[in-house]
């Protein structure tokens, strides 16, 4: 059985869902709604704020270090597993 992960294609699926979370949590959080994740995610990201630059930077952001993780995990997986 092949169990061999496709660590790039886990980065970028990582990536876009990311993106796509802070895209949304950014026009909801304009609307006034979720407005305690917005103020979490204002702590935890450097550059997210409710402005279009920094709902574009915390995408960016986002994006990026969710790729990572999501890239890592997959090289992980398969250097645990031996494939």
């Amino acid at each position: 059985m092949n169990r061999k992960l496709n660590a790039a294609a886990l980065g970028w699926t990582a990536a876009v869902l990311a993106a796509l979370s802070m895209l949304i949590l950014g026009i909801l959080g304009n609307f006034g709604l979720y407005t305690g994740a917005v103020e979490m995610m204002q702590k935890w990201h450097l550059f997210f704020d409710l402005s279009i630059g920094g709902i574009v930077a915390g995408i960016v952001e986002a994006a990026v270090f969710s790729f990572i993780a999501g890239y890592l995990f997959g090289w992980l997986y398969n250097m645990f597993t031996g494939e």
